[in-house]
């Protein structure tokens, strides 16, 4: 299929068919990048720390949120030379 390259502003653009963009997931944003002279278009990837607050939440349900580490204090700082 052949689509045609079009002003936009300052910038140059394409109409992509629905269809198309329907097949491949995307609806309002898309990740584009440059392949080998190819432009790839995909659907972006998940944000990084996507689901980790409902994570969080699931743990402190079952009691499971406690620190790794214990606390510790700073009494001996002043001590320190750096």
């Amino acid at each position: 299929m052949r689509i045609a390259i079009r002003r936009i502003g300052n910038s140059k653009g394409m109409i992509i068919p629905t269809s198309m963009l329907q097949q491949l997931g995307l609806d309002t944003e898309a990740e584009v990048s440059i392949q080998d002279g190819a432009l790839i278009v995909r659907a972006p990837s998940k944000p990084v720390r996507s689901g980790w607050a409902e994570a969080s939440e699931e743990l402190a349900k079952h009691g499971d949120d406690a620190l790794v580490m214990p606390d510790f204090s700073n009494v001996d700082d002043a001590e320190l030379q750096w």
